[in-house]
């Protein structure tokens, strides 16, 4: 009984300590407000000079000029609506953040990674695909 009684403060300290750690994992809000509004060029300044973009049917590592642009494109074609983020996490540097992109014309499923480049937290990968489902 002494050693629960030892123990039990010792459990309640590292699981709360692990939900802190959690709440810190933010994804910036500008990342997501860029792509709730469509705005490529926005979305472009939080990437990485060179950027995974798996987005329909082109996949590639591009420079971030080429990847804003094919972003653009995307936008154009698929005005967006909303964007909602449903999951986000950090394993060791790296934060991701998987979410929802409604565009006028249809859904879309889109994954980002991030990971720290210096002092800024810079996309290095982004997907995005159909929503097959809900």
């Amino acid at each position: 009984m002494k050693f629960i009684q030892h123990i039990a403060p010792i459990l309640l300290l590292l699981i709360l300590s692990s939900v802190s750690l959690q709440e810190q994992v933010k994804i910036p809000a500008e990342i997501s407000l860029a792509l709730k509004t469509g705005n490529a060029a926005e979305l472009a300044r939080h990437m990485n000079t060179t950027v995974e973009l798996l987005l329909l049917e082109k996949e590639d590592f591009y420079k971030k000029n080429i990847a804003e642009t094919i972003l653009r494109d995307f936008f154009n074609n698929y005005p967006a609506k909303d964007f909602i983020i449903r999951h986000q996490g950090a394993k060791n540097d790296a934060q991701y953040a998987i979410g929802n992109l409604k565009t006028e014309k249809g859904d879309f499923r889109v994954y980002f990674l991030l990971k720290k480049v210096g002092t800024d937290l810079l996309i290095h990968q982004i997907r995005i695909e159909p929503d097959s489902g809900k």
